[in-house]
Formats: C-alpha cells, sequence, structure tokens
C-alpha cells in the first residue's frame, strides 16, 4: 500500500496523465456524415445502434452526451480500410473530412429506425448462428467514439454475430465521471428492455454480450432487474464479457448473487497495470475495481472458482494506450479470441488451444469451459487462440516473459 505522502502524488500523476490524453484528439467533428467515396478493399460493417442520448442537430454528431427522453435506434454502416492500410486493433480517425476510405474509417450511411425498422434488421443481419452481440462502452465515449470502436471490434474480431450497440449519454469528457455513472443508472430500464426484446425475437438464438469499463457497471444493473422482474435471466442471453470492468468487487459479488444460478457464464478482461481503474479506485473510496484484480490471489482466487467465473489477466500485455485500459480492443490476440472463441462460448484453455507460440502464461487450476461444465486440467504454459489463428498473427504477437505473476490467462472453473 502507498503511503500517505505518496497517494496524492500519484493522483495527480493519474489526473494530469488523463488530462493531457484528453487534449490530443484533434479529430474533425462530424465524422458520421456519410460519405460518397469508396475504396478497393476497405470492409462495411452494419452496426445497429440503440440509445438514450439527447439528439443533436450538429451535422455529423447525431447524439450529444446529455440524457434522452426516449431511446432511439439508428443503422449506421462503417468503412474499415483494408488490412493491408491498419493495423489492426486501432481505430483510424479520419485526418479531416470527408474522410479517406483507402486508409481512414469512413461513414457511409446512416438510416434512422423505428422499433418495427429495428426488428427488420436483426433479422436481415443475423448469421447461421444466429448469434447476437451487444456491445455496451464505457466511460469518456462519444457516440461517434462508441460506433467506431465497435465497428473495430466486429471487424478485427471476425465475429459471426449480428452487432447490436448500446450507447449511454457519456459527455466524452475525463472531468464528468460522476455524470457519467449516473447515466448508466439513467439508461438501466433502457437497455434491460432492449435485451428483453432480443431474447424473445425468435429468429435470434443467442445474445452475448461484452461491456468495457463502466458499461459493465450498466450492463450487470440491467441483468440484474431482469432477474429480480423475472425470476431468471433470459436463457439466450448466455455468455457476458466484461472488460476492465469499472466495478466496485463488493457490489459486484452482491450484483452476481442477485443473478441466482441460471445466470449466464461471465468472462472477465482484467489488467493489474489499468491507470485508469487506478484513479476510479481512488475517487471510489479506495476500494478495489474489478477490472484490476489480481485472479491469482485471495480471496479473489476462491470467490472466481465458486461463481465459476473464467478470468483472461491481460497484464502481460503491452497496451496501445497509456492507460493500459483497451487491451481488450487494441490487441490483435484478444480480438481474435473473442471472435474465434468467447462469442460461440467455447474453452480458451481446452485441448484445441495450440502450444506453440506461447503468450507467457501459466493457467491455474481446472480451466472451466465458458459454455458448460467440462473441466481440463492445465498445467502448462498455453497460447489463447488455436494454431490456425495465431499463424496468421505470426508476426503480430507479442513476446512475453514466462515469469510467474506475469499470467496472461487464467481461468477456474468449479
Amino acid at each position: 500500500m502507498f503511503s500517505r505522502a505518496v497517494y496524492p502524488l500519484r493522483l495527480i500523476a493519474v489526473v494530469a496523465t488523463l488530462a493531457a490524453l484528453s487534449g490530443c484528439a484533434g479529430r474533425p467533428e462530424g465524422v458520421l456524415i456519410p460519405t460518397v467515396a469508396r475504396a478497393d478493399g476497405a470492409t462495411k460493417v452494419d452496426v445497429l445502434v440503440a440509445t438514450t442520448r439527447r439528439p443533436t442537430d450538429t451535422p455529423g454528431v447525431l447524439f450529444s452526451g446529455e440524457r434522452g427522453k426516449e431511446p432511439q435506434v439508428t443503422e449506421i454502416s462503417v468503412s474499415i480500410p483494408s488490412d493491408s492500410a491498419r493495423k489492426v486493433g486501432q481505430v483510424q480517425w479520419p485526418a479531416k473530412l470527408p474522410a479517406n476510405p483507402a486508409k481512414e474509417f469512413a461513414t457511409v450511411s446512416v438510416t434512422p429506425l423505428d422499433r418495427t425498422g429495428a426488428e427488420g434488421w436483426l433479422r436481415q443481419h443475423l448469421p447461421k448462428s444466429r448469434r447476437v452481440m451487444v456491445f455496451v462502452h464505457g466511460f469518456n465515449n462519444r457516440y461517434e467514439d462508441a460506433v467506431y470502436r465497435f465497428a473495430q471490434i466486429v471487424h478485427d474480431s471476425k465475429a459471426d454475430v449480428a452487432p447490436v450497440l448500446f450507447t449511454w449519454p457519456s459527455r466524452g469528457s475525463i472531468f464528468a465521471y460522476n455524470y457519467d455513472k449516473e447515466s448508466t443508472n439513467y439508461s438501466r430500464d433502457a437497455l434491460e428492455e432492449m435485451l428483453h426484446r432480443l431474447a424473445k425475437e425468435p429468429s435470434v438464438g443467442e445474445v452475448t454480450i461484452m461491456a468495457h469499463s463502466m458499461g459493465s457497471w450498466l450492463t450487470v444493473e440491467a441483468l440484474r432487474q431482469m432477474a429480480i422482474r423475472d425470476g431468471r435471466v433470459a436463457p439466450k442471453i448466455q455468455n457476458v464479457i466484461l472488460a476492465s470492468p469499472d466495478l466496485d468487487v463488493d457490489v459486484f459479488g452482491r450484483q452476481l448473487a442477485e443473478l441466482g444460478q441460471k445466470r449466464p457464464h461471465f468472462t472477465l478482461f482484467v489488467s493489474r497495470d489499468d491507470r485508469a481503474l487506478s484513479l476510479s479506485r481512488r475517487i471510489s473510496g479506495n476500494i478495489d475495481r474489478l477490472g484490476q484484480v489480481d485472479p491469482t490471489v485471495e480471496p479473489y482466487r476462491t470467490e472466481f472458482e465458486k461463481a465459476g467465473i473464467v478470468v483472461l489477466d491481460l497484464t502481460a500485455l503491452k497496451g496501445g494506450d497509456r492507460l493500459n485500459h483497451g487491451k481488450f480492443a487494441e490487441s490483435p490476440e484478444v480480438v481474435q479470441l473473442i471472435g474465434n472463441r468467447l462469442i460461440a462460448g467455447q474453452a480458451v484453455t481446452d485441448s484445441d488451444v495450440g502450444l506453440g507460440d506461447r503468450l507467457g502464461a501459466v493457467a491455474l487450476g481446472a480451466a472451466q469451459t465458458v459454455g458448460g461444465a467440462a473441466s481440463v486440467a492445465v498445467s502448462t504454459p498455453i497460447a489463447v487462440f488455436d494454431p490456425a489463428t495465431r499463424r496468421s498473427y505470426d508476426e503480430q504477437i507479442l513476446r512475453l516473459g514466462t515469469a510467474a505473476g506475469n499470467t496472461v490467462t487464467t481461468a477456474v472453473g468449479q
């Protein structure tokens, strides 16, 4: 633990870093204005976007960070440059408008939808797997931030899903933490209702929810409400992935208990070097945040084992941002893991996983499959995805040390 003298200095350092980062975006306003330009090799990603934000008349912004009276739905198509023109895991923001689709993300179309139109979009975009992936963004995100980031995740993970984004009223400012937190509470009913509709749609087979940072609070609260109202979480909601969850560990324990025994399978991405969560911890009473715990130590290891929660510790991965808060989306290894295994409800540590190029991890204990109860004893260093996936990323795979404590993957089961 830090001494009282060091504590304020650490906090000031984190705040200074956040402030510096908040002023370096330099993006043009209005990136959601559709462009007619096209580029060879570019890929189009269609996203259904539901929001509780207030509409704005500013062209290409669509929705502000203020709270809207009623949820609204929009279909947005985003053009993503060819893999040869971009780095996997990154959003290539336009330097100026109109965007250059050969090198940058560009908006292709924006179509407001009513409820009937949204249901039609969903049926049209469902893959053969009949899976839907719902993404809930985190703190300090503008509407366009959430749209482009989710489009990047869908593209880079090659997820076999119909992508649905739920974006809540974040002011997109590092100084609006408390406003953003209250906005998640404001949006709980809307997210719960959207999840109900997805689960009741006959054409939908299963739903995976992935939430980042403060969006994890919103997600778990909406599921908790559903469990209280209906007696359980809707059976089609099978997997919940919490990336860098900005959740008080004590509160999460109570939330999890209230979800009941028939709850979805949970996977957590944690990183002990997450500087954004360090700040959150300090302004939230110095209580551990779920996304920053060490899953190999007590009491966390035992509690994760009891709950059957799979924990993936990304501490040893090099982050793409100075805060180490977005590793789940920026690491080529992790986005492929999301698309190839987690969304499909597969284990990340079973015998299918290759043992060639290692990410330098030791899996501790018994590995619980994400989608079922079968367990496999794992005692050797592991890679987190299969050889076929890994070969396409040989040049990008990060070489990490194998020292104990630099755990990339810890999967614990009952």
